[in-house]
């Protein structure tokens, strides 16, 4: 008589536990040599090895059980080439995937780092490119909380969550930042990325010159320093060029420092 292995001798030659052996059986992938009917304990023979070592092999290469199971059910040459091929475009996909996760990461980072070293309370002029948005256009009261916004946000453009990572922000119409009135925002949305995949119904905002201001605290403190830049505003020759826009790039999300907290405003300017 062949050699019969326990279930827990099997486990440990093939480096896996006891548990999966039995998903195995029950699902009909590897089935014992013999079941004891008395006690129901496995026995298992060098007959489940080769069929053991195929699925560690394509369990390798991320293929669900449900093909391997498929492969099986129909052995055939023609049939692992198939399936070989099937994983093998899965697994390009998954690579510009995570490639695309990697992009998201390291401009996370860049943003964080940028956001460390901020100078607060400081005016600059700068020149922005233009920026591709995914916009939810409605009435937003100020507020700490923007999460029930953020994801009507999500829902409307059936973006995942990955792209609203640091890359939410909120506006004040260009009407009522004419009026002085900064207590409720006409928008929110999320700026897209190059490797952003988007087809919803989006927004532009133009290149061009913006009064940029960053300070420590979150939309609610936003108040005092749009008034810091109008001022600035008037005194240097600008006038207003369209909405405004508010990014939080650092806040309780981020640490439970408020004083570590980053906001930034950036209004567009034209030079009177």
């Amino acid at each position: 008589m062949n050699k019969l292995f326990t279930i827990g001798e099997m486990a440990k030659l093939f480096g896996i536990n006891a548990k999966t052996l039995r998903f195995y059986d029950e699902n009909g992938l590897v089935k014992p040599e013999y079941t004891d009917p008395q006690t129901g304990y496995r026995y298992y023979s060098t007959q489940q090895f080769e069929r053991l070592n195929t699925i560690k092999y394509l369990k390798a290469l991320h293929m669900p059980l449900a093909k391997i199971k498929q492969f099986f059910e129909n052995k055939d040459i023609d049939q692992m080439i198939d399936i070989l091929k099937e994983q093998e475009k899965e697994v390009e996909r998954q690579k510009r995937e995570l490639e695309r996760i990697g992009l998201k990461i390291e401009g996370r980072l860049k943003q964080l780092s940028d956001a460390a070293s901020t100078v607060y309370d400081q005016v600059e002029v700068k020149y922005l490119p233009e920026r591709k948005l995914a916009v939810l256009r409605t009435e937003i009261p100020i507020s700490d909380d923007l999460e029930y916004p953020i994801r009507q946000l999500e829902l409307e453009t059936q973006l995942e969550a990955a792209m609203f990572l640091g890359k939410v922000g909120v506006s004040v119409s260009e009407e009522h930042l004419a009026e002085r009135r900064f207590h409720e925002f006409s928008s929110i949305f999320v700026v897209l990325e190059p490797e952003d995949s988007y087809e919803g119904e989006g927004a532009v905002l133009p290149a061009g010159s913006y009064l940029t201001l960053r300070y420590c605290g979150t939309h609610t403190q936003s108040e005092k320093y749009y008034h810091n830049l109008f001022d600035y505003m008037e005194r240097n020759g600008y006038r207003l060029n369209g909405a405004s826009v508010e990014i939080t790039l650092v806040d309780s999300g981020i640490t439970n420092d408020p004083a570590r907290f980053v906001t930034e405003l950036q209004i567009p300017v034209v030079k009177i």
